[in-house]
């Protein structure tokens, strides 16, 4: 009996889906989904603690921000943000990519990309190296 009992318990354990690379990203780096810029090999990094700190690296910014995320639902709120030596261009984008982030009202989760879905789609791609 204490053998069926295990083999039963061990194929409930099997039976859960496994839910984890669904789940959002806490402690990851993700890189953002995007081509470089002229001038620059860098693309823009972002991480996102266990209780929602941000840390961005972007082309010529970086910083730290706060993120909240409720189910799909997701609330980015940038700190200040310091700028290494950069074109006027570059900085520029940095700035729309901000506030494409804060416009950010959901996020998705296929496997390693998570997208930030608000008026634009942004994805990152998790880091798993």
């Amino acid at each position: 009996m204490l053998a069926f009992a295990s083999i039963v318990a061990v194929g409930a354990v099997g039976a859960i889906p496994a839910r984890a690379d669904d789940g959002f990203p806490f402690g990851f780096l993700m890189t953002l989904e995007t081509a470089p810029q002229p001038g620059t090999k860098r693309l823009p990094t972002l991480e996102i603690g266990d209780s929602g700190e941000a840390s961005l690296d972007l082309w010529c910014k970086s910083g730290q921000g706060q993120f909240s995320v409720a189910g799909n639902t997701v609330i980015f709120v940038p700190g200040p943000m310091q700028q290494r030596a950069c074109s006027p261009e570059l900085a520029a984008i940095d700035d729309e990519l901000l506030i494409e982030l804060r416009e950010a009202a959901n996020w998705t989760r296929q496997g390693d990309l998570v997208s930030f879905v608000g008026t634009k789609s942004l994805q990152f791609r998790i880091n798993t190296n």
